[in-house]
Order: structure tokens, then C-alpha cells, then sequence
């Protein structure tokens, strides 16, 4: 077994158990974009300081561009022995351009190298996933304005609680969303800040600008503590926390989702895209995309603890632990952007079903607040009694297997000879839902304000 390029200590060969247990290049070759990348802001950095030769910087660069037209063209298959992607770019480059590659290390280690590839992945993965967001909201309004009549009950405890329109309901999901972009473009503001040039943990010697390479790789500035910097993954961790919030916003949307499509709801149709039979009965649709995504929720959460786990105990600087800190990152991202844009799809595809949507509004006495309310501003009753006159009001309407909005004002006089006969007007769902036009309410003219708002703000957000 050959010697490792890193090994200059290490006098026997390495373990093969070991040697597995220590690869990381099946799983980091994925950063070869990021290293590649990173290497040349380095070697230009290196040579503009006067640290290598303009000739040896010209070697690196040349050679650098040429393996990564290798890899991408699968010429340069990144499956040999190499313990990790680093090496393995580095090993390639001498093999090609002889000792000028051996000088590309020079004033960094492979603890800033490491986190400047993944912090480079997780900011370019970062706006991906935003800019997916921006999608998803764009496409949640597009439903909102096509539904700001349509009744829904609203439900708490999932029963029947109020009269909404399905627009209001869209705009919810839509705010959470909006939520995650901010999250995400946040933590992009906050880790935007160049590892390159801490070296191992303390600095180095070396003349370096690091200043050049930040501005060159598109961060803000340089890093302020080389070893905070070695040993930071909070990036990592904002990330994985961005996406299981995000997702956790998503698996409530895709519960109702699998809810409003079942037969006892029909609320939604689902594309024939999105769903799948089933192998053993003819008549079944099963919404799996939502299925999956509800249930990937729980993968990314997984994620997000282990990496939480693994940082929990570890001294300044970096330890070998941190080579786990990316498979959790890498199948996060991959979820999450998968799932975005097959949200995105399904929700544009759906069909509301307008008039199951009303005929459920007419179950659950859900414009029973408003006779409460009624009582209380009108008639002026405390509305600790009003609540009581309103309930033995819904008793009857059961009794008589009718909505409370199907009464007569006899029947409501029966109750209470105070309840006046304009309420009967106010107990009609569509009234009720348009009656709520405080702040954040669900009248159509709070919705469609809602809409224009949310409008408003997706058109001041750039896309990068």
C-alpha cells in the first residue's frame, strides 16, 4: 500500500480498516466543484503576493481548469485510493504539471481547505434552495388569487371552527415559506466570510493576502479567528436547521394535502402525476408525494441531530470528527431541493374543489362566534353568557340536523327573544368570513390586501 500524501509522520502503513473507516473521498468527491474553485483563488492569491512564481501559478492554473473538464467529462474518475477529494485534485494536478503542483499547498491546510470547499457548497446551496422558495411562494399566490371566494371551514383540533376562504389558507403556508427564505438568506449574510488561509488553525508565516481570495471567491471578508474558523460547522448547522424547519412547514402543508384529497374531504384533486395505484386494488390514487415528503421531514431532522451530536463535545481545532459533518449536509440539500420543486409542481397542478368546499362549510356550526359576537356588541351582553345562549343556539340547530345558519329567527327567538333579526343575515358563512376584516383577517378584502403584500415583497427579492 502506497503512502498517503499527508502522511510524512506515519512510518507503517496504514491499517486497510483504517484506511476505510478514514475515506471520506466516496462521499466528499462531491465538493471537487468547491475545491477546484478554491484551489485557483488560492494559487492566484499565492503568486499576485509573490509566494510561487507567475510561471508555477500559470502551471497550476492550466492544469486545474484541465482536471476539471477531466472530471466533468468522466475522464478523471474521482474512485482511486485517495483518503479524501483534497488529495486526490492535489495528486492529479503533480501527476500533470510536476513540482509547481506540490507548491499549491503552500500557506494552507487541509482544515481551512475542507471548510472553505464545504462553506463555498453550503452558500451555493444555500440561494438554490431560496430561490426554490421564491418558486413556491410565486405559486401559492397564483392559487390564493384564484380562491379568495372560496369558503373552507377552518379548522383547530381539527374540527370545525370557522368560515375562511382557501386563499387566506394558501397565504398561511405562504408566509411560513416566506419565513424560510429570510432564514435562509440570513444565514447566507452571516457565513459569508472566507475559511482560506487559516491553515491548520493558527495562521501562517507565509505573506499572504487573504483579502484576495475572499473577494475572488465572492465572500464579504475574511474571517476573524483562524481558530474559530478550522473548527466552526455553525454553517452546516444552519443549514440542516433551515431545511428541517422549511421541511416541517412543508409536511403540515402535505398533511392536508393527503387530508383534503381523501374521499371524506375532496377539498383537492392531486394530478395523476403525482400520485400512484395501488398493486392490489384497481380504484386506489395514493398521494404519495406528499406521503414522502411528510416523511422525509423526519430524515432531514435526523440529519440536523446527528451533525448537532457530533459538534456537541469537540475541543479547539478541528478533530477528525468533523468528517461527518458532511453526508448529513450533502443528502439534506439533495432533499430538500428535490422536494421543493416537486411541491411546487403538484400545488400548480391541484384542482380545488370549489363546491365541496362550501357543502363542507355548512358542518360544524362554524358562524356560531359571529351570534356570540353579535350578542355582545349589539345586544350587550357579557360575553361569558353570550357564549352560553350561542351553545344551547348550536344544541338546537343539532337537534334539528341543521346548521346553525339555517335557523329561523323564531328558532333563535325561542332561545332568546333578544337576538335580533338581522343576525340572521350575520350567520350566513359567507358574511361571517367577510365580517373578520381586522389586520391578518380572513375577509376576501384582508386576503386579497394579504396577496398584494406578499406580491409587493416577492418582487423587491433578487434571485442570484
Amino acid at each position: 500500500m502506497s503512502k498517503k500524501i499527508a502522511s510524512a509522520r506515519i512510518s507503517e502503513k496504514s491499517s486497510k480498516l483504517l484506511q476505510e473507516l478514514n475515506n471520506s473521498l466516496p462521499f466528499d468527491k462531491l465538493l471537487y466543484r468547491e475545491d477546484i474553485e478554491g484551489s485557483r483563488a488560492h494559487a492566484f492569491m499565492l503568486s499576485e503576493e509573490g509566494i510561487i512564481s507567475k510561471e508555477d501559478y500559470e502551471k497550476i492554473e492550466n492544469g486545474l481548469v484541465e482536471i476539471y473538464e477531466e472530471v466533468e467529462s468522466g475522464k478523471f474518475l474521482l474512485d482511486g485510493d485517495d483518503e479524501d477529494i483534497h488529495m486526490a485534485i492535489e495528486g492529479r494536478l503533480t501527476d500533470k504539471i510536476g513540482d509547481a503542483g506540490k507548491r499549491l499547498h503552500t500557506a494552507r491546510s487541509r482544515n481551512d481547505q475542507v471548510a472553505l470547499d464545504f462553506r463555498l457548497y453550503v452558500q451555493k446551496n444555500t440561494q438554490k434552495i431560496a430561490n426554490l422558495l421564491l418558486e413556491n411562494i410565486s405559486t401559492l399566490i397564483k392559487v390564493a388569487q384564484n380562491n379568495t371566494t372560496t369558503l373552507l371551514p377552518g379548522m383547530t383540533h381539527l374540527q370545525h371552527a370557522q368560515p375562511i376562504n382557501f386563499a387566506y389558507h394558501m397565504m398561511a403556508y405562504a408566509s411560513m415559506f416566506k419565513r424560510d427564505y429570510e432564514r435562509f438568506v440570513s444565514s447566507y449574510e452571516r457565513n459569508n466570510y472566507s475559511p482560506i488561509g487559516c491553515a491548520a488553525l493558527a495562521g501562517t508565516p507565509h505573506p499572504i493576502n487573504r483579502k484576495i481570495t475572499a473577494q475572488k471567491l465572492g465572500f464579504k471578508a475574511p474571517t476573524l479567528n483562524c481558530l474559530d474558523t478550522v473548527s466552526d460547522r455553525d454553517f452546516a448547522l444552519e443549514i440542516l436547521f433551515n431545511i428541517s424547519t422549511m421541511m416541517m412547514h412543508m409536511s403540515r402543508l402535505s398533511e392536508e394535502l393527503i387530508l383534503w384529497s381523501a374521499s371524506e374531504f375532496k377539498f383537492v384533486t392531486l394530478s395523476d402525476k403525482h400520485a400512484t395505484g395501488s398493486s392490489i386494488m384497481p380504484q386506489k390514487k395514493n398521494p404519495d408525494i406528499p406521503e414522502l415528503l411528510r416523511g422525509k421531514t423526519g430524515r432531514v431532522n435526523g440529519n440536523l441531530v446527528a451533525l448537532l451530536t457530533v459538534m456537541k463535545g469537540l475541543p479547539l481545532a478541528y478533530n477528525k470528527d468533523m468528517q461527518e459533518d458532511k453526508e448529513g449536509v450533502f443528502d439534506s440539500v439533495k432533499t430538500a431541493l428535490l422536494s421543493l420543486e416537486v411541491l411546487n409542481e403538484m400545488i400548480d397542478e391541484m384542482t380545488v374543489n370549489v363546491e365541496k368546499m362550501n357543502k363542507a362549510c355548512m358542518i360544524g356550526h362554524l358562524s356560531a362566534t359571529d351570534l356570540a359576537d353579535y350578542l355582545v356588541k349589539e345586544v350587550g351582553i357579557p360575553f361569558r353568557d353570550a357564549y352560553h345562549i350561542t351553545g344551547n343556539v348550536v344544541n338546537m340547530a343539532e337537534e334539528k340536523g341543521v346548521d346553525i345558519s339555517e335557523l329561523t329567527i323564531e328558532d333563535l327567538h325561542s332561545i332568546d327573544e333578544r337576538i335580533g333579526s338581522d343576525v340572521v343575515a350575520l350567520l350566513d358563512n359567507r358574511a361571517s368570513m367577510n365580517a373578520r376584516t381586522s389586520e391578518g383577517g380572513t375577509s376576501t378584502i384582508r386576503t386579497e390586501e394579504q396577496i398584494e403584500i406578499m406580491i409587493s415583497w416577492l418582487n423587491s427579492q433578487s434571485k442570484d
